[in-house]
Formats: C-alpha cells, sequence, structure tokens
C-alpha cells in the first residue's frame, strides 16, 4: 500500500513532528518521508480531508463482538469495520463468544476470522472453563496461541482461592489476569446504582460497595502473590481511592474506566431507557469526577469503550430483564473529546498499549503506518447515523459529540468513512 497523506497535523508527543502539519509518504505500509510539502510523481493515491489530524493508532481494551454463537449482535467483520471506522487499530476481543473463548483452538479461530485485516485483533481468553468461576482454564496454552490476558467478561470470580491460584500460575509467563470487580452477593439482583435514583424509580439497587468490596479483596490477594492484576471497567470514587492506594506501594496493578462511565450518570435512568443499563451500573456524578481525577493523576490507567453490542429483542423489554451492555466504539472519540482536550483524549486512547503487549508505532520516518485519522473540531449530534455495527444499543444517542473520526492506515491498508 502506497499513499501520501496531505497537510495532517500530527498529534504524538513522541513524534519529531509533534503539532505540525505536514505531508506523510507512505510506501508499502512504512512511513518513508514526512516533510512540509511531499510532491507525487508516482501518483500514490493521496489522502486530504477537512482539518485532518493524525495519531498513533488507538487501543480499545474491551470489545466483545458476539461471534461465534452471538452473530445476530455483531459478527467479527463488521466490528473489526467498525473498529476502523472509529480510528481504532487494535482492539483486545472478550471471551463472551458461544462458546467461550477458553481454549488454544478458541483464540487460533478468532484470531482466523480478523486475517488480513487493518484492525489488529488480540484476543482475551476466558479466566475459568467456560466462563463459570469454577476451574482454570487453559491460561498457558491460550498464552502460546495469541491469547494477551485472561477474563472472565462481567463475571466475578467469586472463590479467592481460585484468583489466587490464577495470579500465582499466570506470573509464570507473565500472564495478565483481569477481575471484574463486583461482588455479587453484595450487589445481588441489581440493575442500577443503588442511590437516591434507584429508590425513586423502584429499581434493585446495586451497590458502590459491591465493586469496592471486590476491589480490595483482589487488592490484598495482589500483594500476597506478587501476580500481575487488570481491574476492568471500575466505576466508583473509592475504586480510585484503592486503586492508587495500591499503587503507592508498588503493586503491578493496572484498571480501566469505560467512557460512559465517565460522562453518564445515574440520572439518565428516569426513562427506564434500557440503553443505559450498563455493568457497573451508571453511578453518581461525585463518581465521575473522581474518575476523570483518576485520569488526570494516572491512578487509571485507560479508557476503555467497554463495546458490547446486544440485539433488539434483549434490550427493547422491561428494564429488570433488558441485558447490560452499550455499543461505544463509534461515539468514543468525540465522547472524550467533551471531557478533556484532544491531546489528552489521544493519550487516553493509546497508553493501554503495553500493558496488554500491544506494540506501539510513533509517528517517524522509518516506522510502519499504524495511524488514526480524526477531525477534532466538529460539534454534532450522535445518531443511528454513525453506527456501523448491527446492533444499535448505544448509550450516546442525542448527545452532543466533539470531534469526528475519518478511518485508520494500518497493517498496509486505507480504511476511510
Amino acid at each position: 500500500m502506497n499513499a501520501l497523506i496531505k497537510s495532517a497535523t500530527i498529534v504524538d508527543s513522541k513524534s519529531d513532528f509533534h503539532n505540525e502539519t505536514v505531508d506523510i509518504l507512505i510506501e508499502k505500509g512504512r512511513i518513508t518521508k514526512i516533510s512540509k510539502r511531499i510532491p507525487n510523481p508516482k501518483n500514490y493515491r493521496e489522502i486530504k480531508l477537512d482539518n485532518l489530524h493524525v495519531s498513533q493508532g488507538w487501543f480499545d481494551s474491551s470489545v466483545s463482538f458476539g461471534e461465534p454463537g452471538y452473530e445476530e449482535r455483531e459478527i467479527i467483520s463488521n466490528g473489526l469495520k467498525t473498529a476502523a471506522n472509529s480510528g481504532f487499530t487494535s482492539v483486545a476481543l472478550n471471551a463472551n463468544s458461544n462458546p467461550v473463548i477458553d481454549s488454544y483452538a478458541d483464540i487460533t479461530f478468532v484470531k482466523s476470522k480478523a486475517n488480513d485485516n487493518a484492525v489488529n485483533l488480540y484476543p482475551i481468553g476466558a479466566l475459568t472453563q467456560g466462563s463459570k468461576g469454577e476451574d482454570l482454564a487453559e491460561l498457558f496454552d491460550m498464552t502460546n496461541a495469541g491469547a494477551v490476558a485472561f477474563y472472565d467478561y462481567q463475571n466475578p470470580i467469586s472463590n479467592p482461592n481460585l484468583m489466587k491460584i490464577a495470579l500465582q500460575y499466570a506470573s509464570n509467563f507473565n500472564g495478565l489476569v483481569c477481575s471484574f470487580p463486583q461482588e455479587s452477593k453484595i450487589s445481588g439482583n441489581g440493575v442500577a446504582n443503588e442511590h437516591i435514583n434507584s429508590t425513586k424509580l423502584g429499581l434493585k439497587g446495586n451497590p458502590a460497595l459491591a465493586e469496592e468490596l471486590q476491589v480490595a479483596r483482589d487488592l490484598f490477594l495482589l500483594e500476597y502473590t506478587e501476580g500481575k492484576l487488570h481491574i476492568p471497567t471500575i466505576s466508583t470514587a473509592k475504586s480510585v481511592e484503592l486503586i492508587k492506594a495500591a499503587k503507592a506501594k508498588k503493586l503491578n496493578v493496572s484498571c480501566s474506566v469505560a467512557i460512559h462511565n465517565l460522562i453518564l450518570t445515574d440520572d439518565s435512568l428516569d426513562g427506564f431507557d434500557t440503553r443505559y443499563k450498563v455493568l457497573p451500573p451508571l453511578r453518581t456524578q461525585t463518581d465521575c469526577n473522581a474518575l476523570i481525577e483518576g485520569l488526570k493523576d494516572g491512578t487509571i490507567d485507560m479508557v476503555t469503550t467497554d463495546h458490547n453490542p446486544i440485539d433488539i429483542e434483549d434490550k427493547k423489554i422491561e428494564f429488570d430483564y433488558a441485558k447490560y451492555g452499550t455499543i461505544g466504539l463509534e461515539s468514543a472519540f468525540g465522547a472524550l473529546q467533551t471531557l478533556f482536550t484532544t491531546k489528552k483524549s489521544i493519550a487516553l486512547l493509546t497508553q493501554g498499549k503495553s500493558r496488554f503487549g500491544v506494540s506501539e508505532s510513533t509517528i517517524n520516518e522509518g516506522e510502519q503506518a499504524d495511524l488514526s485519522l480524526f477531525n477534532p473540531d466538529i460539534n454534532y449530534e450522535f445518531n443511528k447515523s454513525h453506527i456501523t455495527s448491527r446492533s444499535k444499543n448505544s448509550a450516546f444517542l442525542g448527545q452532543t459529540l466533539k470531534g469526528k473520526t475519518y478511518g485508520i492506515v494500518a497493517n498496509n491498508k486505507i480504511v476511510l468513512k
């Protein structure tokens, strides 16, 4: 693939051309020249877009695509197309398919579905067999097949001894263990944040305590085992405090927050719209503020879309019975920019790579082209026309967002909307 990107502003603090507006020549998938003006005598494809900005390719540490087994929600090929259109060059795929991805063969299968794609797919293997929380899955075998982490997606590990053993075992090969932060006996059948709104609306509450007890337990286990832990999608102010203290003790822990938990609160539930039924639940503005501060001071390592397509039959029903989840790839950049500067938003979308073993390419001559293309300055109302996903269950429909994506240049390919 050969291309000439014209008049692009580079947003990459590791680039020699950070904040400069330049042309970028790409030959056979590699950046061969960056300069103020580059001629095109070989008539390469030119990419000229309004207010074009480019950055290192973005990474999402938690996406779900359904396939195999839930193809009505999403298939891998369209999920990767959605990621590309949304500016992501790499995604980590959760194991919550049917069957659950818990073996060498399963990892090999989902990787094969992403062959020859512009977007890199990094499979996350289930931590336990069938994600049932009873027996460890084939962690080492899945590592050899290409798994980058182990996670029973949104299924808490209730047995602390099992989590202890997982951390100890995975440490033998530097495996990353993920633990969903929820104590199920405390959360019970709660479907919304236990607070004023859940009481007012008559919805069963899932208290912040359920998350914080699990986080505290896992941090104690991490300290004991000296393992490697990632806590996905935290949602409470106290969780931020607990992880900050653990990092001060030099524990090998990272965490993420879902973008919708940064912006939306349980005030959104007044209309019982199931697009806002997510796990962990939307919390209070106090929690949102603490999560934002946690990102600013580095306590929280990365953001995720926690992209989870759910078909209409499982969303257009009573709130109590609807499935948890929202799609988030398409709205990620525009939503983040309502809170942060463009530079900070890009940092949040790229800085989780090293934790999940994803390679990084700076925007410099000689590097592989792994680029996200976007316009950071457009304000618009997010609607279904902006959605590439098969499922349309976005919590951001009707929200005013800032910044649109054009696509990506990655893996020797160009994908533009």
